[in-house]
């Protein structure tokens, strides 16, 4: 899905539409190339081509997206783990909603692979300006960088969220600062006007698709413009002159927190190998920024989401396919045995909550079962290698939970 959801272009509506005459796209191109180039630091190499494109041919562009195999291989997979962790409904088609929620937030978009930056014909003029600065910055980076190189750690959603954040948060920082006066300007005004920012972005929320949408499906789309962003102006704070793509994050926890990344040694996520998995038909990571909304979707609570994510080190999960429907084994990695115990307690609550179950049963080495609501549900702790792990198996009841062997668990990292 990160794939795909990078050609959404959330706009920006941080300051008012120019007065008098609206200048062509073409005029604004030309005018923003010398701020992007300032607010950057780098010039373009030459000038991207610019095309005028219809709202009909941003949906066949889209459609043709999630029409690729690969894509609508793990469009499947997705779903498949958007449902087993309780996060959309089983009702819901995520390849229909995503045609029609990215055909309604796309107003332009820099395609890497034709070089061409895109404008929605009868896009609001205000939105198309900003628009245009934003994908101008990716444009920029193109010249510098492989763009989709950046993104092509398949089978590891939270390593792509965290080098989609580096992608858009610098368009989005870079935006801002084009349109502030420059960086010196943007680091002087940078807390209010980043507030406005981040209300912004989510008043995006009021167009109807976006606002229907699921809750882990918005915050995965926000979170590499607001994230991303955030990350851009701590790196800028850190490693001035410096530019984020030669020392990309690994992680959406290297992306949130300081502690993470820029600290020494830093906090490098554990790769997780999972045995072969019984019924397994998809596999790939949450990271603690999803681990934190599988929390929050069932706890309703974000303070006790985030603290029980916080202490993530790595993880992996594997969908699994059973004669009476889907389930979900997950292995998650923790920084230490506190962490690992806080983690435990609030997937109980989660479990609890979700399935209106009553507490469970306890056994040896901690292990916690849970029956109810059709679904048969162990939580094991243990440590593998010094590390305290947490298996999580969430299953039909009446199918086996024995779908991963923790001896045969490799840790990395």
């Amino acid at each position: 899905m990160d794939r795909i959801a990078r050609y959404t272009v959330l706009s920006l509506l941080l300051v008012a539409s120019c007065r008098g005459r609206e200048p062509s796209y073409a005029e604004r191109v030309a005018a923003d190339i010398p701020q992007i180039e300032k607010a950057v630091g780098v010039p373009f190499k030459r000038p991207p081509k610019l095309e005028v494109t219809s709202r009909d041919q941003v949906r066949a562009f889209v459609t043709a997206q999630l029409r690729d195999t690969a894509a609508q291989r793990d469009l499947a997979g997705k779903e498949a783990a958007y449902k087993a962790f309780g996060l959309i409904p089983d009702t819901m088609k995520v390849q229909r909603l995503f045609t029609d929620l990215l055909t309604e937030q796309i107003a332009g978009y820099y395609d890497p692979k034709t070089k061409v930056l895109y404008v929605v014909k009868g896009a609001p003029d205000d939105v198309a300006g900003i628009t245009i600065m934003h994908e101008l910055v990716h444009a920029l980076q193109d010249q510098y960088i492989n763009l989709d190189s950046l993104l092509s750690a398949k089978g590891d959603d939270d390593r792509q969220t965290a080098a989609q954040a580096v992608i858009e948060g610098e368009a989005t920082y870079e935006q801002l600062s084009a349109m502030l006066g420059g960086s010196a300007n943007l680091a002087a005004r940078m807390p209010g006007a980043w507030d406005r920012a981040r209300d912004v972005i989510r008043d995006s929320r009021s167009q109807p698709i976006f606002g229907a949408a699921p809750k882990v499906i918005q915050e995965e789309l926000l979170f590499p413009y607001i994230n991303g962003a955030e990350f851009v102006r701590r790196f800028k704070e850190h490693e001035p002159g410096k530019l984020p793509f030669n020392d990309m994050p690994l992680s959406t926890e290297q992306v949130m927190h300081d502690r993470s990344y820029f600290a020494t040694p830093r906090d490098v996520p554990i790769r997780i190998t999972l045995p072969k998995v019984p019924g397994a038909i998809y596999e790939n990571t949450l990271g603690e920024f999803d681990t934190r909304l599988f929390l929050f979707q069932h706890l309703e609570d974000a303070g006790t989401a985030s603290r029980a994510a916080i202490g993530w080190g790595g993880d992996r999960y594997a969908v699994v396919r059973t004669s009476s429907g889907n389930g979900v084994a997950w292995v998650t990695a923790w920084d230490s045995a506190m962490d690992a115990a806080e983690f435990v307690d609030a997937l109980g609550q989660a479990i609890e909550r979700r399935y209106r179950v009553k507490a469970p049963t306890n056994s040896a080495g901690g292990v916690r079962t849970y029956s109810g609501a059709g679904r048969t549900v162990v939580v094991t702790p243990r440590e593998i290698d010094g590390k305290n792990v947490v298996l999580f198996v969430d299953v039909p009841t009446g199918t086996s939970t024995q779908r991963v062997d923790l001896s045969r668990v490799t840790l990395r990292g």
